[in-house]
């Protein structure tokens, strides 16, 4: 949770009651990898970026525009909301081909009917669908231009992003990348006004386009975890080596030689007498048996081991875990019935006239889309309840099918 308002990630985390993009069931970021990434390659990239950034929104607004240092840091979600106002436009368009990951703009509101006024010529803009629509066309351009300066490297080839999509939420609904990201600012004065515009990249898909331009980002080891090194082996040896009655490991038949004592299948320590532990020979002391424990050979089960049992990610939630959905069920969530969608280009909808009409790329008959927080849930038919429409649910997605939403 962020500024004590909790985030829609954690809000579909907890609903589904499983961990997604690293977010466990507690809602915090789970350990793992982390991503170095090379914040001097993609603020150069930045700085290369800006200035057909700057032309664009001159040819657009028909104002003066100019831009500062544009820079890219490392940051996490915590970070990046400290930066934004309380209300936001977030414009998605996810990397589709030739990289993986988030891909969102971000700008304050403020910004953004600065924008719409300039380009449709008006005062007060609302930021309504039609202002959304404007704010995708601007900043798809940018992302045309870095597309484009990525091909030139010859590195990624067919790269491509999702269609820009835009809403105009409150900082804490904003779909931010998990873990660390590349965060790009690019600070921007329009028509006298100082702005500015974010753009955020998953740490993987920001890896890549470092690499892509000669740098590049490594996988750090998780703390306290990971397998040891060439180098940690060597200087285990050498300790071993080194330390009183042990002199140094030697081949064996499946044994270890302490003392300088070669051992088949057993573990001799040098002048000791034999000791039998099940199957562990020690010089000569007496046998000492040690519950069917061999060791030069380690047969059988350790007692109190017990085998691993993974959750069911797609189960129901038990019992004992209803406590967390307890937390949010005085949350309002939007809910949404979708008819269906289409794509215009702008020039088009300035078209629009009484009498229009307007395809969608849903067939007649077919059910609607039912969405919570503009993620689908379920599928209905569309009803008249007196005089006011409604909705019949006909089908409630599947637990795979909402995940795979959430993602």
């Amino acid at each position: 949770m962020s500024d004590g308002v909790i985030s829609q990630d954690e809000i579909d985390a907890l609903l589904s009651n499983v961990p997604m993009d690293g977010l466990n069931s507690s809602g915090q970021v789970s350990g793992g990898p982390s991503v170095s990434i090379d914040t001097a390659t993609l603020t150069k990239f930045a700085e290369d970026t800006k200035d057909p950034l700057v032309e664009n929104l001159k040819q657009m607004t028909g104002a003066e525009v100019s831009v500062g240092s544009a820079t890219a840091e490392s940051a996490n979600r915590d970070q990046f909301l400290a930066k934004l106002p309380e209300m936001v436009i977030a414009v998605t368009a996810d990397f589709s081909n030739g990289l993986k990951g988030d891909h969102i703009y971000v700008i304050g509101t403020d910004f953004a009917q600065k924008l719409v006024g300039l380009i449709n010529k008006e005062e007060n803009a609302a930021l309504d669908d039609m202002a959304l629509s404007v704010i995708n066309e601007t900043l798809s351009t940018h992302t045309n231009d870095e597309i484009t300066a990525l091909d030139k490297t010859g590195k990624l080839p067919g790269l491509a992003c999702n269609p820009a999509e835009s809403i105009n939420v409150p900082k804490a609904m904003v779909r931010i990348p998990q873990n660390q990201f590349a965060l790009f600012s690019f600070p921007l004065t329009v028509d006298g006004q100082a702005f500015t515009l974010w753009e955020a990249v998953s740490g993987d898909a920001a890896g890549g386009i470092a690499t892509a331009l000669g740098g590049g980002a490594q996988a750090a080891a998780p703390a306290g975890g990971g397998a040891l090194s060439s180098e940690d082996m060597a200087a285990m040896a050498g300790l071993a080596g080194g330390m009183p009655g042990m002199g140094g490991a030697a081949p064996m038949g499946g044994g270890m030689a302490m003392g300088g004592a070669p051992m088949g299948g057993g573990m001799a320590m040098g002048g000791m007498p034999n000791m039998g532990m099940g199957g562990m020979a020690m010089g000569g002391m007496p046998a000492m048996g040690m519950g069917g424990m061999a060791m030069g050979g380690m047969t059988g089960t350790p007692p109190n081991v017990q085998s691993l049992q993974f959750p069911n990610l797609m189960g129901n939630v038990a019992p004992g875990d209803s406590g967390n959905i307890g937390l949010i069920m005085d949350v309002n969530m939007e809910m949404t019935v979708e008819l269906g969608r289409t794509k215009k280009p702008i020039k088009e909808i300035l078209g629009f006239g009484e009498g229009t009409i307007i395809e969608l790329d849903k067939l007649a008959g077919e059910p609607v889309d039912i969405l919570v927080n503009h993620k689908p849930i379920a599928k209905g038919e569309v009803v008249v309840i007196d005089e006011n429409f409604g909705v019949r649910i006909t089908e409630i997605l599947s637990p795979q099918e909402r995940v795979s939403e959430l993602r």
